[in-house]
């Protein structure tokens, strides 16, 4: 820790000499109706720096000084042009492009554009410069230096940024899935899991990112259900005229590929079912009533597999295509598509403790994890005339996951409702085919009314399907020799196959008018207004039903059997004999409606030394869920929850200087009750864990303060400070359910929480690379927060002032925030040298202390200092990764990639206060590792 920390104080010791553009641009031939003119040279007059174009006509020259030039185009038996006025401004894309002929160019045929590139630092870095709300973002170029392949693992690059390995969710400043929203292009996206809020950002491969950003003040643009947030996710455009590349990967994970794993991984029985990550085979139909007793249900028990099958490879791929290309001066597509295979696994510990003792005790959890990727992105876009144009964005994912979870097979795992004989102990397995299926298409227009007016739009249609077609579950008895298998005797369901559809369909769409009150070109002042609509119109179908076998006599001898071979069980002739008995569960459903309409008007004004930005929203939520569920009393029920408020904002910004600049922002925001969060549907974890959602759970009211100062000491060079503080009345918690071990929850359990931070960043060169010098270039990124957060524990009393709920437990009257880390510190030591095809070596470190899982909860509301559970915590870990990359021509790259090299234990724990007189010990509930990753690439670009 003090060695990363030493590290990343280096960046505030490094001084920047300099600010460079870039010119570029395409050369065609004009004897040859404008085909492109390859090899032709390009010469900046005066300085030493040119280029030659390639096939494709095109030429960049990279690193040229801020200032005004001529630039000279010049090829054999042809007449030289040379463009005068060329001006390069820092950290900008000047495009030049033109043509040569037998006679000289005329000057109306030279095109010079200043542009940026927002897939690059430098681009990236002047726009946050340019921002009036604090804003941080990372391109394609930076990830793909980092060895980044997913949207999620690039947010973790952004200060104040981490990720649970846990949960999955993302934390921006200690706040995590439900306070966050996340958006592709501006337009909202569903989440694909019934557990989270936000989609998966791990199924956006960087070969569809241009670039990942995040707002973390609020603009009355963007909706106000948030408060740590926006993650916005820009999808990838055609930059040029045409674009054509390829690239595979493959690789292996140290823990998939080791001894007695390898060429025994584990898959669920479905993998017939599908074929390149697409199921062909949806699994069961509803079951609505069963007939002597059941029987017209037997081929569900007993035609498909209850045992696992195998691998045969378990190597890491991918493959991927782009192609792009600009029809004349209005038109350009560009399309993207990429198919991955990764295959995990992982072996560690799982405990439950209830009131200070242990309930459930597995010494071998172990996971076995097969995830198929499949992505299409066109990105295409009209330009009608100067002053109009459109865009439409298509996307497409499919995602298969294929997870079987064992425990107990050492024949040590104790599971407190069954058998208690010191010779018997307990197996679990658990297979789970996970299909989700996006299909999202955005449709945007820009229009210029007038010189002061511009009209902008948007409109998107997502379609979301997540599939669990076939989950089976088995729990036994077993002794350690395993000759003796006996099915579960307590409870029931412990032998059973389920399905689970979750199917979202919405409809998001803005639109945006901005008018320019007041603009002088002299002193840079500026003042416009913009105003607009919001509307959000979502919908899930939800239905899932557990089908069960139990036995007609507990403890029945069903001769040898082996716990890789329960089909000799599950058989037609043992149902038929009434050995075995079919029983289902009404089917659990919810319908839920998820409706908001906003309208926003905002005030800039722009002067020479400061920016202001006020503005308000009105916005109206409101949720409907309509549910019938086994475990409701009555099943049937309903919540409507409408929230109508007004949430202001305020951004402002002074410039200190032409390269610092302080920041103020101050918003207030709302955290909407999530459709998981408020049907009680009970989802069940590979260990048995169950988490369930409380209709009673109530919105949160945030208020958001920040203040920043930044210095850009040149194009790609940044240092800043900032302090964040954040009220969140009535916060929404994970919490452990009173009355049961292994149940979570969501509520409002404190009245209130804050959250004070400090975010301290840098991206400085500590050696800057000379051109074509052959020297070694060194570049130093990284972030360091640090937050102190509280929330008080509150009681719930009815009119009579009867207790009816509390918080509290163990005299504690208030709690950190879950999901809040104290330290967050992400970094990246680049090294990369100074040639024409150069070499580059990237180390990236990331690191968040330990952080709150699940909230600890009194188990008995009339005694909660002498029965309860502590709160989980997730401990902290630090994630080292390396890229090692070659250009070995113009188009052609290796890569090599090493992830997680130091394989940390992810460990949660929990504190235990013994009732016998014990010491106070801290109990590891789960700890395993998630193993090496080692890629290699290659890419070739035409």
């Amino acid at each position: 820790m003090k060695q990363i920390l030493g590290l990343l104080m280096l960046m505030f010791s490094a001084v920047a000499l300099g600010q460079t553009g870039t010119i570029e641009g395409t050369l065609s031939d004009k004897e040859t109706n404008n085909e492109p003119l390859p090899f032709a040279n390009v010469i900046i007059k005066g300085t030493t720096k040119g280029a030659t174009t390639d096939f494709d006509g095109k030429y960049i020259i990279e690193n040229v000084p801020v200032g005004t030039y001529e630039v000279e185009f010049s090829f054999v038996g042809y007449e030289p042009v040379t463009v005068p006025n060329v001006v390069v401004q820092a950290g900008k894309f000047t495009n030049v492009s033109t043509a040569l002929g037998a006679s000289a160019a005329a000057l109306d045929e030279v095109v010079i554009q200043v542009q940026t590139s927002r897939e690059r630092e430098s681009a990236l870095l002047l726009e946050q410069k340019k921002a009036v709300e604090i804003k941080e973002s990372i391109g394609a170029v930076q990830l793909a230096k980092q060895g980044v392949t997913d949207a999620a693992t690039a947010t973790t690059k952004i200060s104040g940024v981490t990720a649970s390995q846990a949960s999955g969710d993302i934390y921006v400043r200690g706040l995590g899935d439900r306070y966050l929203y996340t958006t592709m292009n501006g337009l909202p996206i569903p989440s694909d899991d019934v557990e989270k809020k936000n989609f998966d950002l791990g199924l956006f491969t960087t070969r569809v990112i241009q670039n990942v950003g995040i707002s973390k003040t609020y603009g009355v643009s963007n909706s106000a259900d948030q408060a740590s947030g926006t993650i916005d996710v820009a999808t990838k455009e055609l930059s040029g005229t045409k674009e054509l590349g390829v690239g595979i990967r493959v690789g292996a994970n140290t823990n998939a590929t080791q001894s007695g794993v390898s060429d025994n991984f584990k898959l669920t029985g479905n993998k017939g079912d599908y074929t390149l990550g697409f199921l062909k085979n949806q699994g069961f139909n509803e079951t609505t009533q069963a007939s002597s007793p059941g029987y017209s249900a037997y081929p569900r028990m007993t035609q498909q597999t209850w045992n696992t099958s195998t691998a045969n490879f378990p190597m890491n791929y991918r493959y991927a295509i782009t192609a792009g290309k600009k029809f004349g001066e209005k038109f350009k597509v560009l399309f993207t598509a990429s198919q991955s295979g990764d295959f995990t696994y992982r072996n560690g510990v799982f405990r439950q403790y209830r009131e200070n003792n242990i309930d459930d005790s597995i010494t071998d959890a172990t996971y076995y994890n097969r995830r198929v990727t499949t992505t299409g992105l066109l990105n295409t876009e009209y330009k009608i005339n100067d002053k109009n144009d459109v865009r439409w964005v298509s996307l497409f994912v499919n995602s298969l996951s294929d997870q079987v979870f064992e425990g107990g097979r050492n024949g040590e795992a104790t599971i407190f409702e069954e058998e208690s004989r010191d010779d018997v102990f307990q197996f679990i397995r658990d297979q789970n085919t996970k299909q989700t299926r996006l299909w999202v298409n955005q449709f945007f227009g820009n229009h210029e009314l007038s010189e002061k007016n511009t009209l902008d739009w948007g409109v998107g249609i997502n379609l979301l399907s997540a599939d669990e077609p076939n989950r089976v579950r088995n729990e036994v008895n077993i002794t350690p020799d395993a000759d003796f298998v006996q099915l579960g005797v307590t409870g029931g369901f412990q032998q059973r196959k389920s399905f689970q559809l979750i199917d979202d369909e919405e409809l998001a769409g803005f639109i945006k008018d901005t008018y320019v009150l007041n603009e002088d070109f002299d002193t840079g002042s500026k003042s416009e207004i913009s105003g607009g609509l919001n509307v959000r119109m979502k919908s899930r179908n939800f239905k899932s039903q557990f089908l069960g076998a139990t036995e007609s006599n507990a403890g029945a001898d069903f001769g040898s059997v082996s716990i890789d071979n329960l089909d000799v069980i599950f058989t037609d002739e043992n149902f038929r004999s009434g050995d075995l008995n079919f029983q289902f569960l009404p089917t659990d459903r919810y319908i839920a409606d998820l409706e908001s309409q906003s309208a926003f008007a905002a005030y800039t004004l722009q002067k020479e030394k400061f920016n202001l930005n006020v503005g308000m929203r009105f916005q109206c939520d409101a949720i409907d869920v309509l549910f019938d569920v086994n475990n409701f009393p009555g099943r049937r029920g309903a919540t409507n929850k409408e929230y109508t408020n007004l949430y202001p904002s305020v951004n402002f910004k002074y410039n200190l200087t032409e390269d610092q600049g302080v920041r103020f922002a101050g918003s207030r925001t709302i955290t909407l009750p999530e459709f998981k969060e408020i049907a009680p549907f009970e989802y069940v974890s590979p260990v048995g864990q169950v988490t369930k959602g409380n209709p009673d759970l109530e919105a949160s009211i945030n208020y958001n303060f920040d203040l920043k100062y930044e210095w850009f000491p040149s194009s790609d060079e940044l240092l800043s400070v900032a302090a964040f503080y954040k009220m969140i009345n009535d916060p929404i918690n994970k919490v452990q359910q009173r009355g049961s071990a292994g149940i979570f929850s969501y509520f409002n359990a404190g009245d209130q929480a804050n959250i004070f931070g400090l975010e301290l960043e840098g991206r400085v060169n500590i050696v800057k690379p000379v051109e074509d010098s052959g020297n070694i270039g060194v570049r130093l990124s990284g972030n360091i927060t640090r937050m102190f957060h509280e929330q008080d524990l509150k009681e719930i009393y009815d009119e009579n002032g009867t207790l009816l709920r509390t918080f509290k437990y163990n005299g504690k009257s208030d709690e950190g925030l879950q999901g809040a880390s104290d330290w967050i510190v992400n970094g990246t030591l680049g090294f990369s040298t100074a040639e024409e095809n150069p070499w580059e070596l990237n180390v990236v470190g990331n690191y968040a202390s330990s952080k709150i899982f699940a909230l600890g909860a009194p188990r008995n509301q009339q005694e909660p200092d002498v029965f309860f559970n502590e709160s989980i915590v997730e401990q902290g870990f630090v994630v080292l990764d390396a890229v090692l990359s070659k250009q070995v021509t113009d188009g052609f790259a290796v890569k090599l990639t090493g992830r997680n090299l130091l394989d940390p234990a992810i460990e949660q724990t929990q504190i235990q206060r013994p009732t016998n007189g014990d010491p106070v010990f801290n109990a590891t509930v789960q700890s395993y590792t998630l193993g090496r990753t080692f890629l290699l690439g290659l890419t070739y670009d035409f």
